[in-house]
């Protein structure tokens, strides 16, 4: 039988490997251009990774499931790292839930997402900038996500882009 400390130590191990997976993830591409070979695919490759959630993970209290969120449009990142967050706060919410994707428009999701579920559980924090004044998930533009379900375990996230129009030239999307 494992000690309480023995889990605590554990979790925590498990917890800092997230958050170095989650960094390596949304690290920028290095100047030059080039990318690195452990770098991941472009957007709509149709191999974006999936990541596992850990058992530790899914015990993490809402403050560090919230962190995942952090990097939400920062100005250091771009469209498609924000897309790449936002599908890994979607794997986190199925995870931690064992349940689908939240349902209903973007503002009912993201109720969901910032704590308004069966656990409580916040996977961004209500006062993220990556949400508005309407509680709806944004994208760096300010410009409300289009959140499509596919199906339980397959959220497909829209951005408008830049021209804060949808379904125009500029759209970025992310079909997991």
């Amino acid at each position: 039988m494992v000690s309480p400390r023995v889990r605590i130590i554990l979790f925590g191990i498990a917890l800092a490997l997230l958050v170095l997976l989650v960094a390596y993830t949304l690290s920028p591409v290095p100047h030059g251009g080039a990318q690195s070979p452990n770098r991941q695919p472009a957007l709509g490759s149709g191999k974006e990774p999936q990541p596992a959630i850990s058992g530790a993970v899914q015990a993490a209290g809402a403050e560090e499931r919230s962190r995942l969120a952090d990097n939400l449009n920062s100005p250091s990142g771009d469209v498609h790292a924000d897309l790449r967050l936002v599908n890994e706060i979607f794997i986190a919410y199925r995870s931690a839930l064992r349940t689908g994707n939240p349902v209903g428009e973007n503002s009912e999701i993201t109720a969901a997402l910032t704590g308004r579920n069966r656990l409580g559980y916040a996977f961004i924090p209500a006062d993220s900038r990556a949400i508005n004044a309407k509680g709806e998930l944004c994208d760096r533009w300010g410009t409300p996500y289009f959140l499509h379900q596919l199906s339980g375990e397959r959220m497909e996230v829209r951005s408008a882009g830049p021209d804060h129009r949808l379904w125009t030239a500029d759209d970025e999307v992310l079909t997991p």
